[in-house]
């Protein structure tokens, strides 16, 4: 059986090369190796943009399309709406119950967000909230990997602790506090006490340091006692982290390789800076867009020399241009034998050869749209099945399941 992979996008409309080489091509990848769910997290946008609901549809399904145009194979990849399945929002709601606040207001993108987007009003509870939506996005597919980027590990990190929490709480087995009691009455008082600290502390802050200290102190009881098992340190430690029967699965980050292309003036590439290179822009747009590139500001005159590591469009060889080719950026870039048009043009040339299969497939999706809508449909029917599964579990272990 294979490991089940599961991500999603914000619905941004039409994609560009920043998300294909950021995310796309390992999704493409990905469907090869693992079940793979790919989701369109259409309430997540509403979590920072819920006053723009007019473009939310449109930009769904051009979404989708770039994915599948891009090379996901629905056959290959089950491809689905998140507001489609409200079971995503009934296991949000739960794990709500036993979700310390704490833990979301620590998500560093929580308050990375308030600063970046100050011209909006994101004191709302779905936006505190929302990286608790991203674990039940997760979850309820028991997903094996996630895959993300070094800025996005804590969401997975929380996951991970969400899932941990809702075991201890409703998965442990019959007799399970007497055993923990029963262990720990082998321990000093004074170590009986502290573990209790540790267990406080890592359950409501997840602090490695408190971890630390009660596995340390566990791991010193199973070598200093007599007759102690490896069973009752598994106990301990599984106590310690909050841990009991696997209801939900702990997730683990997939960190697969990510190429990021800057936008056309060097900053992160993105629509709303007017910036991008869209997936599929037109031949002549890509060539204008290139062209326009932002270049090494050392290089004022065509006879100046200058540097490929301070220049934009070296960003784009390092992705697009074989060996040949960067030795010869690197040769005329440095001695002034080449100007930056001439550099600009194997990057041009690149770009379209990569498009041209994408614009072909976009086309066939854009005539035909009842087919965008059938193959979301029957995606989230397959998604919907594993979801109604995942969630009879959770309401039995939560004795909801009268």
């Amino acid at each position: 059986m294979r490991s089940r992979v599961l991500s999603g996008m914000r619905p941004t409309g039409a994609l560009h090369l920043g998300h294909y080489h950021g995310a796309l091509k390992n999704w493409v990848r990905l469907q090869e190796q693992h079940d793979c769910f790919y989701f369109v997290a259409d309430w997540h946008a509403l979590t920072t943009h819920y006053e723009e609901r007019e473009v939310i549809e449109k930009n769904v399904y051009e979404m989708v399309i770039d994915w599948i145009a891009a090379g996901l194979d629905p056959d290959k990849s089950t491809i689905f709406i998140q507001s489609r399945l409200p079971e995503h929002a009934e296991l949000f709601t739960l794990l709500a119950m036993g979700t310390p606040l704490g833990w979301l207001e620590r998500v560093p993108t929580y308050k990375d967000q308030i600063d970046k987007l100050k011209d909006r009003d994101l004191a709302t509870y779905g936006f505190l909230g929302y990286p608790l939506l991203q674990a039940a996005d997760i979850l309820i597919y028991k997903a094996t990997y996630v895959p993300v980027g070094e800025d996005q590990s804590s969401h997975v990190e929380l996951t991970r602790e969400v899932a941990r929490r809702f075991n201890h709480l409703y998965g442990r087995m019959g007799g399970f506090e007497a055993r923990v009691a029963a262990a720990l009455a082998r321990l000093p008082k004074d170590d009986q006490r502290y573990y209790d600290r540790q267990r406080k502390a890592f359950g409501e802050t997840g602090s490695a340091e408190a971890w630390g200290k009660g596995e340390a102190l566990v791991r010193r009881a199973a070598a200093a006692i007599e007759g102690w098992t490896d069973d009752q340190t598994e106990l301990l430690l599984g106590h310690l982290r909050g841990s009991g029967k696997a209801i939900l699965v702990e997730p683990q980050a997939l960190h697969t390789e990510v190429l990021r292309l800057p936008g056309l003036d060097g900053t992160k590439m993105s629509k709303s800076y007017g910036n991008a290179v869209l997936m599929r822009d037109e031949p002549a747009e890509v060539s204008r867009k290139i062209k326009g590139m932002t270049t090494d500001p050392a290089r004022v005159r065509r006879t100046d020399p200058g540097n490929p590591e301070k220049c934009p469009v070296w960003d784009f060889h390092k992705v697009y241009s074989d060996d040949t080719t960067k030795n010869w950026v690197i040769e005329g870039c440095t001695s002034a034998g080449i100007g930056c048009l001439d550099c600009k043009q194997p990057v041009i040339d690149a770009i379209l050869r990569e498009q041209q299969p994408w614009r072909e497939r976009a086309a066939e999706l854009t005539a035909d749209p009842k087919k965008v809508h059938w193959i979301v449909e029957m995606g989230t029917e397959r998604a919907r099945t594993v979801a109604r599964q995942t969630m009879k579990d959770v309401r039995d272990a939560m004795g909801l399941g009268y």
